[in-house]
């Protein structure tokens, strides 16, 4: 009789605790989220034009897109160009090791490329850089 009590008392206490398993999975979700980075992208699809001599960037986190028509787009919003300086200098202060990159459509007038830059300018970072696609593409 006393064998089969331990043996019944045995198969009660075979359950597996899964206390460190949640904890290690919840562990490596923060690490994750933490080490995630967030690219904010300008809201628009633009026809870039192609270069031979592109760089990629590794850290752009503020993309200003130009449309054809002049249209000037930030974080998803359609923004006059003389609040490109001070939409600039905003994200800028949120991360300030962020690049800022022009995502300008091939058709774009030089005009307006030139007054968006001049307002990245103004708004303190001197190096803008200019979105192109590879030439092989």
């Amino acid at each position: 009789m006393r064998r089969r009590a331990n043996r019944s008392s045995s198969e009660h206490n075979a359950d597996i605790d899964m206390t460190p398993m949640l904890d290690i999975v919840f562990i490596m979700l923060i690490f994750f989220i933490v080490t995630t980075s967030f690219v904010k992208e300008s809201g628009i699809d633009v026809n870039r034009p192609s270069a031979s001599t592109g760089v990629s960037k590794a850290q752009a986190n503020i993309i200003v897109g130009i449309r054809a028509n002049g249209d000037v787009w930030i974080d998803k919003r359609l923004v006059d160009f003389r609040a490109v300086r001070a939409n600039v200098a905003r994200l800028h202060m949120e991360n300030p090791l962020g690049s800022v990159i022009i995502a300008a459509d091939k058709d774009t007038k030089t005009q307006a490329l030139v007054q968006v830059i001049d307002q990245i300018r103004l708004a303190g970072i001197m190096n803008p850089a200019i979105a192109t696609e590879s030439e092989s593409q």
